[in-house]
């Protein structure tokens, strides 16, 4: 019966005060629009960036030889450190926490031909596991390189998805052959189309990729320009460097303290910071919504305040047949948490719908922003908060009014 009475009275008062409970409920909607929308972008931007970084390759360092600065054990500076393809062996055998390596021999200016197209191109002679940790995935119906192509210095190449349309057109590459430098290769593969916002000698899409074996047989080749090595996770690279930097001053005499004798690109420094800076931007969205959100809240309060003067009278004559102090606070906190309800599923919905609509143009540069669970519980639990402050203060000076004085007042 109380509730049944305090919805009555809940929907008379919107009838009574409709232009009033209108720009309440939009405070409320707006607020639950703002923390719903910039959780939504910020959360998109955030995974578009690590998309795009993770286009490079993922907990991946690149490596190459420096030359020493320091004078160490006899030696002079300025020696030049250089790896072999046996170094990068040894180090996949005697460093426990690397994934995966890879040596990498990089020839600039190959010419590529076929009937129809002529190209100069970066051409890669890479082991297998070169694919899997740069994220180079093949297109249906190809593949990467394989160890019995190594075994074999099979002449086999695998091309990026923009240098393949541009020597075949939109005839399927794979089978199909290519003279590299004049030498004919087979095209095994075709890498999957992927977003990358950084290299270390151009885009992946542009590129072509062959096994070591066969790359040293025809250039002869010994020292491979970098080498590519992989971490359980980004915060075991440093282990991983450390162990390669001793391998390597052991071998070729220089001072393990020497930061010049290699040069690194740890590509995990970079996704660290990037998942500490969106971190804090995600907490600064979220306080801008917050704040938006209580101010509807405050709206909220005053409209309480100002049903509570109108309805100081009927509060008296309650009191004074004997309704509890509880019955008068359940009866504003019902009208609180139903106003702010409604203004909360409106503002819902409207955040969906403009993130449904939202133009998949932008998409390349914000990322696509989703309502995730986390994100719709955090703001349910803020209104949820807010609903409760703004309606206990009004609720509780209602339930102190004195009949008599109440009464009194009308």
């Amino acid at each position: 019966m109380i509730s049944l009475m305090s919805f009555k009275q809940f929907f008379r008062d919107i009838r009574n005060q409709k232009m009033r409970t209108l720009m309440t409920t939009f405070g409320i909607l707006w607020g639950t629009v703002a923390i719903i929308l910039l959780m939504a972008f910020g959360d998109g931007i955030r995974q578009e960036q690590i998309k795009e970084m993770r286009g490079l390759g993922e907990d991946i360092a690149i490596i190459w030889g420096g030359m020493t600065s320091r004078p160490w054990q006899g030696l002079p500076r300025g020696r030049r450190v250089r790896f072999t393809e046996e170094d990068v062996a040894a180090m996949k055998s005697t460093i426990k926490s690397i994934v995966r390596i890879s040596p990498e021999f990089t020839g600039w200016s190959v010419r590529l031909k076929t009937r129809d197209a002529v190209k100069q191109t970066r051409v890669s002679g890479v082991w297998p596991e070169f694919g899997e940790m740069r994220n180079i995935i093949p297109a249906p119906g190809g593949r990467f390189i394989n160890a019995l192509d190594m075994a074999e210095k099979r002449r086999v190449i695998f091309l990026g998805d923009r240098r393949a349309r541009e020597l075949f057109g939109t005839t399927d590459a794979v089978g199909k052959t290519v003279l590299v430098d004049n030498i004919p290769f087979t095209v095994i593969g075709v890498m999957q189309s992927k977003e990358q916002n950084s290299s270390y000698g151009g885009r992946d899409d542009r590129q072509g990729y062959i096994p070591t074996t066969t790359f040293k047989t025809i250039r002869s080749y010994r020292y491979p320009n970098n080498i590519i090595v992989q971490s359980p996770n980004p915060y075991s690279m440093e282990v991983i460097k450390d162990a390669i930097n001793s391998y390597m001053s052991k071998k070729y005499a220089y001072d393990p303290e020497d930061t010049e004798a290699l040069s690194i690109w740890d590509t995990t420094e970079g996704f660290r910071f990037i998942m500490n800076f969106f971190r804090a931007f995600t907490a600064f969205l979220i306080g801008i919504g917050c704040m938006t959100l209580i101010t509807g809240g405050i709206g909220v309060t005053n409209i309480m305040n100002v049903v509570l003067e109108e309805r100081t009278k009927e509060i008296g004559i309650k009191m004074a047949l004997g309704a509890k102090k509880s019955v008068i606070m359940f009866q504003f906190m019902l009208e609180t948490l139903i106003l702010t309800a409604i203004g909360g599923a409106l503002g819902l919905g409207l955040a969906a719908l403009i993130i449904k609509v939202f133009p998949s143009s932008f998409e390349d540069f914000i990322g696509h922003p989703m309502i995730n669970l986390e994100g719709a519980v955090f703001a349910v639990a803020v209104l949820g908060i807010v609903a409760l402050v703004s309606g206990y203060f009004p609720a509780r000076r209602a339930a102190s009014l004195e009949p008599v004085k109440a009464l009194k007042l009308f």
